[in-house]
């Protein structure tokens, strides 16, 4: 089995629902130091309109800056609409994610299109973002549920992948936004979607609202999802939900995947000291783990 991908997330998702707005200076220490922590991916930011998500004002700056620089992880980052792509482009994004949410209500109040107008227009940005030689990411939000709706047809789901492999778009992540999903139907829809296109390679984006993040992040990786999407210290939570809670702690599921003996090339510590401040900075208690408790090691706990 190919070694899990990890994509840490924390810098746009887990800051994106906070009130109180870091720094560029101190956003790009952390980033930084997760960058160079061994993890594959790092998303900076979003291109989304300052006064709208001031977390994210900064994402321009912080790629120009890091862009300069050499980093053992590839830089991503979110565009939500044409001008969030071009913005990306010009300063130069590795890679680019974008998405639909599978949930109408969703996806009115995060973007103000339908979801089928939303999906013409991140299939037509996707293109020719992917024409540009840049990697691509296409996404599934609200895939297991949402907080509006309720339950989500695995119809419209499938609709929306099988849309995105029409158009050339390979590497698909199935984002739990709400936080619904259960490991039963994650291994199930990810088993269903691989037998789309074996060659496709699959992302879980799994929040941990109800306390199965966890168990569905492993359900993800025994049917075989390429990449698991995570944010330190567990922050985050999307702010066009109706009830926002953190992401899966990249930390936790590092500490978990070496107890395995997977990917040990990874600084633990590294990214535990990032988490640490992180919750330092906002002054409260994070929902990870390991940060709090120590890392067990041969020698016992560290």
């Amino acid at each position: 089995m190919k070694p899990i991908l990890i994509h840490e997330v924390g810098p746009r998702d887990g800051l994106q629902n906070e009130r109180q707005v870091v720094p560029t200076a101190v956003k790009l220490d952390w980033i930084r130091r997760v960058a160079d922590s061994g993890v594959d991916i790092v998303q900076v930011g979003s291109f989304v309109r300052g006064d709208k998500l001031p977390q994210m004002a900064d994402t321009d700056e912080l790629f120009r800056v890091l862009g300069g620089e050499t980093h053992r992880a590839l830089l991503s980052g979110l565009v939500l609409n044409e001008k969030g792509l071009e913005r990306a482009m010009e300063v130069g994004v590795g890679m680019i994610c974008m998405g639909v949410s599978a949930s109408d209500t969703h996806s009115r109040k995060n973007t103000g299109m339908s979801t089928e107008e939303a999906t013409g227009r991140i299939v037509a940005m996707a293109k020719a973002a992917q024409k540009t030689g840049r990697r691509v990411q296409v996404s599934v939000q609200s895939a297991f549920g949402c907080g509006f709706e309720g339950a989500i047809a695995f119809e419209r789901v499938r609709a929306l992948v099988e849309a995105y492999l029409e158009a050339g778009l390979h590497s698909i992540s199935l984002a739990d936004t709400a936080g619904h999903a259960h490991p039963a139907q994650v291994r199930r829809y990810l088993r269903c979607f691989l037998e789309l296109d074996p060659s496709a390679e699959f992302t879980a984006h799994i929040h941990n609202t109800f306390g199965l993040g966890m168990a569905n992040v492993y359900a993800a990786m025994d049917a075989g999802a390429a990449s698991i999407e995570t944010s330190f210290g567990g922050l985050g939570g999307c702010p066009f939900t109706q009830v926002a809670s953190g992401n899966v702690a990249t930390e936790d599921l590092v500490h978990g995947l070496q107890r395995n003996g997977q990917r040990t090339e990874i600084h633990l510590g590294d990214l535990l000291g990032v988490a640490r401040e992180v919750a330092a900075f906002f002054d409260r208690e994070l929902p990870g783990c390991v940060y709090k408790t120590g890392a067990i090691t041969a020698k016992g706990q560290a």
